[in-house]
């Protein structure tokens, strides 16, 4: 986490960089400024590798873009070209003109270059990364391991969270009001959709052009650090979505580099991602690792990011995604390595895999033959809960495994429960608009489903706007439906939802057991005529049950059979007024009878509210 510091180019750094293991290779590939021992720059130097090249030339706005004035000068056998001009040429623009070795000639931006010009732009911009004094020591000294502390993932989409009269705000202006905003309702961390740089808007980021540059459209790459820095001292994490396993095909870019499929796969069936229209890496290539984890260690050391959110896993099991096509060996030999390396680097640090597969032992540590993953998304959890709710209540007892399945596997990964952005776009419709029945019964369908996704063993992960139950499903183009806040209902939803946030973040049975089977017991499993269902969280010091009526019936008596003798407290029923409900609620503690139900050996009388869950404390 320390002070930039310029590599001179050695045979040592060309040799581990062709061997890929060379995690340090922005320090001597890319444009960087030379300074003297006063800190004033006294020079720049270009070095990029393009083995395949004929001559490598540096065009730019110093030069009038005329690239026979800087020649580079190729400086290791092996393809290393580099020029040093004697001037600070910060803030100038600059391209590589390739020229092959049949004649044509290319111009890329430089895969090293840690800025950009605003897109529809695309050339490099020399950048002084050096210089930004942290203030976030005591995020660090203080952090701890997550797999027994809250974890509440808020997804941003940078460019529509909030925009300035339709334009998008700066890193550094929105800061304050996203701040803000994750303390008030809850969160714990924010997982930022990609913010390295990218040309299409419409790609959300993930069809990246410039891995070491953080995207110009909200400013420079130090105010993405303020920003981060702002969310460590105000105790939010940063976790960074990632494209690991393939690049963009834009001219301009890392494909084709040098004419040749440098870092990509040689071959036509493996390299082609038709789904998306991007290359596949190939990461059986020394330079391939050493360019992706030169990366990944580059946003931990100067952006101080605490977990990486790796996009497609799937189509790094699998060739092509497709278990039909193979394992892909050497992509999963990687991802053990990028894990061997950020645990070393930071034990703290979360590692998740979106992953639709079965593959097994995803977040198993590779010392016990796993891939190193600390957190893999629940897909299945995912799909299976939303297609449930998405129902009629009168087919739910049709359905009613879509709430229990999820149990049998829970714990044989460690799991993020996502609603992500892949659930609000498409034509999928928000969280809200999949639920059924009336509007005002959309919303007690919703609190049914925050609260049971809430108290569900695993780290939960949000998309934007789900929070205060937007409406309309995501468009990148513009912000969030904020007016919706000054509707009563939406206004009272995020009430709620910040009161179980508050629930689940003050209560440690929620979420000290994520990973523990003896964390979780059913209460009421196979009530399938009525669609209730009961369970219990354990932690070391407390017990919370948890109740959910997931149709319109009214129950004044409901018996639900709990471990132990004494008293169960209602500390939260999603059906009092203040959260849009009909107010019946438990208002005084109930005492347990002493005949068995449901395989407990005691039973609590419960009035239970249609389309209502209920978290109980027990007290002895």
């Amino acid at each position: 986490m320390g002070r930039y510091i310029k590599l001179a180019f050695t045979e040592s750094h060309a040799n581990l960089y062709l061997l890929g293991k060379n995690y340090l290779a922005h320090q001597f590939l890319g444009a960087h400024l030379n300074k003297d021992d006063d800190g004033n720059i006294i020079s720049t130097t270009f070095t990029v590798y393009a083995p395949n090249a004929k001559e490598v030339r540096l065009i730019a706005d110093f030069n009038n873009y005329e690239g026979w004035k800087h020649v580079l000068t190729k400086i290791h056998p092996q393809g290393f070209w580099s020029i040093t001009i004697p001037k600070d040429l910060e803030w100038a623009t600059y391209k590589y003109e390739i020229h092959l070795k049949n004649g044509k000639i290319s111009h890329k931006s430089d895969p090293f270059g840690y800025f950009s010009e605003v897109r529809p732009s695309n050339a490099s911009k020399v950048y002084d990364i050096d210089g930004y004094h942290w203030k976030d020591h005591d995020w660090f000294k203080n952090k701890k391991k997550v797999y027994d502390q809250p974890m509440l993932i808020y997804e941003v989409h940078l460019g529509s969270w909030q925009r300035n009269n339709g334009q998008f705000r700066p890193y550094n202006e929105v800061v304050k009001d996203l701040i803000d905003h994750v303390k008030y309702n809850g969160f714990t961390h924010i997982e930022l959709m990609p913010v390295y740089e990218h040309p299409l808007d419409d790609s959300w980021g993930y069809q990246g052009t410039g891995f070491f540059a953080a995207t110009s459209r909200f400013g420079s790459p130090k105010d993405l650090m303020y920003l981060i820095d702002q969310c460590h001292q105000h105790g939010i994490g940063i976790i960074m979505d990632w494209v690991l396993g393939h690049i963009n095909k834009d001219d301009f870019g890392l494909f084709n580099f040098d004419g040749t499929y440098l870092y990509e796969y040689e071959d036509t069936f493996k390299r082609e991602n038709i789904t998306w229209g991007t290359a596949n890496l190939d990461f059986n290539k020394g330079i391939t690792k050493s360019f992706m984890m030169s990366a990944l260690t580059f946003w931990m050391d100067y952006f101080h990011v605490d977990g990486f959110r790796i996009d497609a896993v799937s189509h790094l099991f699998y060739y092509l995604g497709d278990e039909s096509n193979g394992i892909n060996e050497e992509a999963i030999a990687f991802l053990k390595e990028i894990s061997a390396h950020v645990f070393s680097k930071d034990e703290t640090f979360i590692l998740s895999a979106e992953d639709s597969t079965a593959f097994p032992l995803v977040t198993k540590p590779t010392f016990l033959g796993g891939i190193g993953f600390n957190y893999k998304w629940n897909m299945g959890f995912m799909n299976d809960v939303l297609s449930y709710f998405k129902l009629d209540p009168i087919y739910r007892k049709h359905n009613h495994d879509k709430l229990t399945f999820g149990l049998v596997y829970a714990f044989n990964e460690q799991f993020i429960l996502p609603f992500s952005h892949d659930e609000v776009v498409h034509l999928k419709g928000s969280l809200v608009s999949k639920m059924p029945g009336s509007y005002e019964q959309k919303f007690a369908h919703y609190r049914n489903l925050m609260t049971f996704y809430m108290t569900h063993p695993g780290k939960k992960l949000l998309f934007m706007g789900q929070e205060f139950a937007q409406i309309a499903e995501w468009d990148f183009k513009k912000e969030l439906d904020w007016n919706l806040l000054k509707f009563p209902i939406h206004d009272a939803f995020n009430r709620y939802f910040r009161d179980l946030a508050h629930v689940y973040k003050h209560h440690d049975a929620l979420y000290q057991k994520d990973h523990d089977p003896s964390g979780f017991k059913w209460l009421i499993v196979d009530h399938k005529d009525t669609s209730v269902f009961a369970y219990a969280r354990y932690s070391d010091n407390e017990v919370l049950v948890m109740v959910h009526n997931l149709t319109p019936n009214y129950y004044q008596s409901y018996e639900v059979g709990v471990p132990f003798e004494g008293t169960y407290e209602e500390i939260l029923n999603s059906n009092k007024d203040i959260y849009n409900g009909t107010n019946l609620y438990n208002g005084l503690p109930l005492k347990t009878y002493k005949e068995p139900r449901n395989g407990q050996p005691y039973h609590l009388k419960v009035q239970l509210s249609g389309l209502t869950s209920i978290i109980f404390k027990y007290k002895k």
